[in-house]
């Protein structure tokens, strides 16, 4: 199972929102790079790296540190946070990173269909629910569908791979929704788990249900799960 180690960017420095409030915020230092390198230097297979600004306002703020990001930490990164056009999918791929995480693009079909025909395996569907519904819009605006039937769409349109994070649990540390992700494994598309992730017994779970990985967060900024002893799960 993959470990991958969450870094949010929000003016400039690394963070963590509690349930996606920009008023609960718990700043982690002005060195993202430093951060993602240490990560890295510990074993992490992969980066996951949010755009808070860029989630708001629409577009990409933070490129250029994600860059910095990727040429420091010689690992693949997944990034996302303001890619809601294929100009802002594009930008990224050239400046390194390896996956896009896209939430925005559910919204529309054709669109998940058009983009999961061009980019493959390097685009990833975002699965980001509240009351099993599916929010997009940086959280904003919540969908009619649940997440199993956004994603067995996404499925048929050609999505390769899935993150699924409960946003109200999300920088809780208040353990994972594994009723929420493991609907989500029967429809043959890998699968992340974000959102709550507080310990081992959380990362045991989502091995065990059949999970691709955890993006883990808080939990690793604050000691509460170490990172080599959990990619030894």
């Amino acid at each position: 199972m993959l470990i991958i180690p969450a870094i949010d960017l929000l003016g400039g420095r690394a963070v963590r929102l509690e349930q996606g409030d920009f008023a609960r915020v718990t700043d982690f230092g002005s060195d993202p790079v430093a951060l993602a390198r240490g990560f890295a230097e510990a074993g992490a297979p992969w980066l996951h790296l949010v755009d808070l600004d860029g989630a708001r306002l629409g577009h990409w703020c933070h490129l250029d540190v994600i860059a910095d990001i990727v040429a420091a930490a010689g690992v693949p990164v997944q990034a996302g946070g303001g890619a809601r056009d294929l100009a802002q999918v594009e930008a990224a791929l050239e400046r390194g990173v390896a996956r896009v995480i896209v939430g925005t693009a559910t919204e529309s079909p054709a669109m998940a269909a058009s983009w999961a025909a061009r980019f493959g395996e390097r685009l990833v569907f975002s699965l980001d629910t509240r009351d099993r519904r599916v929010l997009t819009q940086g959280w904003r605006r919540a969908s009619s569908e649940d997440p199993v039937s956004m994603a067995e769409t996404l499925r048929d349109a050609g999505a390769r791979r899935f993150i699924h994070t409960d946003t109200a649990r999300d920088g809780t540390l208040g353990g994972v929704d594994r009723s929420g992700f493991s609907a989500l494994l029967p429809l043959g598309v890998p699968v992340l788990v974000a959102g709550g992730v507080a310990s081992y017994a959380d990362l045991e779970a989502i091995r065990d249900a059949g999970a691709e990985g955890a993006i883990v967060g808080r939990a690793l900024l604050q000691g509460k799960i170490e990172l080599g002893p959990a990619l030894r799960l």
